[in-house]
């Protein structure tokens, strides 16, 4: 036997989509009730294990069996459950070496990540039955699972249920055949399994931290709403409609009540009515609360979360948040950080607005990051790679002046600002006006961003005034605006002419149906179906399908900017990846991967300057680019 397909159902009281897999499988109640399997791609084959049939020991000893490869769709749920059948002590799993994901293949070549959907957009003669998530409600969820009843009461369904579970690895397998012509590279399925290790570990939750700041919540948000409903006479001040209704009656129109449009705001009006008003819609909309009680349920055995991230979530492969979305924390800016936590966690929350120029909602918001703490007897290293697109963007377009600052003194805000306005870089120090312009160019235009982008990153003035400074950066950076034209030229070329074309060390080559764009690392990028189109800019681009900002399957447009920031910020995660790499082979604990950092669980005394050396050797393929980072040791998570 060389593979196995396979696809389970399941029941467990625990709420998956709240509490991931992990705590879920944990559930005393958890168990498997169908078992759908095929052996090298043959005849499906489903197991009723509420009959009390049982799965052959054959396939039982494959399970532990690297020599045998594994596949499902979302694998880690067969991997995770399938753990907890064999008898795995809650918090020890499978090893996933020999675990396959056809899922993350189908990412890997822009496809959706949902079997229906994937089945969908491939045109596969069988597809997923369309009455699955009904039977799913009828059988796997509270509380309507009752084994005997539905094998005694409701044949026909049961049935039916079976057959969905046979046709899931039926279609598992139809793409996969689908998907062999583009195989996954060995290496990058290395890195899914050290993605897997990593969601195994989990991060431990300072459980007693999240219960208090959600008590603290509570009782905030009762006063807060109270006067909120008081001044404004409003049954749910918190409703969007009502509210903006309420300020237009009050001579204040407003497009938006997001965050940035009500700061912006506040600093123009000076009716206290008004001015309280919108300090409460502040106050009562921060989300930070819902973080503390996804931490809490996502805590498990040990009280770590396990099954935070999601390998190749993103289309240029990077990681994406899954359950508390640890990507997504709220910065700390408060300087008294530790002392607030501490009074929050002992539960004298009413006592920081007291001693502290911070209010509730904001502290409470700013401690979510440090509900992520190291286990006893360890601390948390933290390790970033400093400006890693600004690097990575100078590097593939050759622009020479920005590679020099980076090897050298490394401030690219100040060295930025010199080159556009051609000022000596020694006069403009942090608290020069011109470094925020500088920042805000760097980080806005890099992708042939403009006006919008720049207003994005904070930036002030009038129109006209944000379309110089983004003139001066481009004249500043003639070679990045070139590599934006050149990817975008290459790409065109390898549609029209159904072939291949390179630029700047990258390969577009457009194969069966798919524009793919080869990075320096070796892995691909996928655009399915490409066209070309007039853009919105009024020129040829290419037009593909993929998943767009809505999870829709849509057509999507393209321009230079966006070929280079998907170059970018791939080339970025394969760095990172390989980072990841020497660290872990190195016998440290990775517990966290958050953008371009990463978070280790080292002993106390751990030499961590190995690990910053370790973190930031070059890859083979990245000869010659400047990398750096910087790493901080914690004793609780923090940003």
């Amino acid at each position: 036997m060389k593979s196995l397909s396979i696809d389970i159902e399941t029941y467990s009281s625990i709420d998956l989509k709240k509490a991931g897999v992990y705590r879920y499988a944990e559930s005393p109640d958890f168990e498997i009730l169908l078992f759908g399997y095929s052996v090298d791609g043959g005849e499906v084959v489903v197991i009723d294990l509420t009959s009390n049939e049982k799965i052959p020991q054959e396939i039982i000893n494959t399970l532990t069996d690297d020599s045998v490869i594994k596949t499902a769709f979302n694998t880690q749920f067969e991997r995770v459950c399938l753990s907890r059948f064999l008898g795995f002590p809650n918090g020890t799993y499978l090893s996933p070496k020999s675990w396959r994901c056809s899922m993350v293949w189908a990412a890997t070549l822009g496809l959706p990540m949902s079997l229906g959907e994937v089945g969908a957009v491939l045109g596969l003669e069988k597809k997923k039955l369309t009455e699955g998530k009904e039977l799913i409600k009828w059988f796997c969820v509270p509380p309507k699972h009752t084994p005997q009843i539905t094998v005694f009461g409701y044949d026909n369904k049961w049935e039916r249920f079976k057959e969905y579970n046979r046709r899931d690895v039926e279609v598992e397998m139809s793409i996969q055949a689908r998907l062999s012509k583009f195989p996954v590279p060995n290496w990058v399925w290395e890195e899914f399994v050290r993605d897997q290790e990593m969601n195994d570990r989990g991060v431990l939750i300072d459980v007693e931290l999240a219960t208090q700041a959600v008590k603290a919540d509570e009782i905030i948000s009762e006063k807060l709403n109270a006067e909120f409903r008081e001044l404004t006479g409003l049954t749910n001040p918190n409703s969007p409609i009502q509210l903006k209704s309420w300020f237009a009656k009050n001579g204040l129109d407003l497009d938006s009540l997001g965050k940035k449009n009500i700061a912006a705001v506040k600093s123009e009006i000076t009716d206290k009515k008004l001015l309280r008003t919108l300090e409460l819609r502040e106050l009562t909309s921060k989300s930070s609360i819902k973080k503390y009680a996804a931490m809490l349920e996502y805590a498990g055995v040990n009280n770590r979360a396990r099954g935070c991230f999601q390998f190749y979530g993103a289309s240029t492969g990077r990681e994406a948040g899954r359950g508390i979305q640890i990507q997504n924390l709220y910065r700390n800016e408060t300087s008294h950080l530790a002392e607030v936590r501490k009074l929050v966690k002992c539960g004298a929350a009413e006592s920081v607005p007291l001693l502290y120029d911070i209010s509730i909602p904001q502290a409470l918001a700013e401690l979510c990051r440090t509900a992520l703490i190291p286990k006893k007897g360890c601390i948390f290293y933290a390790v970033d790679f400093s400006a890693i697109e600004a690097r990575v963007i100078a590097w593939f377009a050759k622009e020479e002046w920005v590679l020099e600052e980076f090897r050298g003194a490394g401030k690219i805000y100040e060295a930025t600002v010199a080159s556009m306005y051609g000022i000596p870089k020694e006069s403009i120090d942090k608290h020069n006006p011109l470094r925020q312009k500088g920042k805000q160019a760097t980080l806005a235009c890099g992708y042939s961003g403009g006006v919008g982008a720049m207003r994005n990153m904070g930036a002030d003035g009038t129109d006209d005034e944000l379309k110089e400074i983004v003139r001066h950066w481009r004249a500043a950076n003639p070679r990045i605006v070139k590599l934006w034209y050149a990817l975008e030229k290459a790409a065109l070329q390898a549609v029209k002419e159904r072939s291949k074309a390179k630029t700047h060390g990258v390969e577009f080559n457009f194969e069966n149906k798919t524009l793919f764009m080869k990075l320096p690392s070796g892995r691909r990028l996928a655009y399915c179906k490409p066209t070309i189109k007039e853009n919105k800019f009024g020129r040829d681009a290419v037009f593909f399908e993929g998943v767009g900002m809505n999870k829709k399957w849509q057509e999507l447009q393209t321009y230079g900017g966006l070929w280079a920031e998907n170059l970018v910020q791939a080339t970025a995660r394969d760095i990172l990846f390989y980072g990841i790499k020497t660290v872990s082979e190195a016998g440290y604990d990775i517990v966290a991967s958050v953008h371009d950092e990463i978070i280790c669980e080292v002993p106390l005394g751990t030499d961590v300057d190995e690990i910053n050396r370790l973190f930031t050797q070059l890859p083979p393929w990245a000869e010659g680019l400047p990398l750096k980072a910087e790493g901080e040791e914690l004793e609780f998570y923090r940003k």
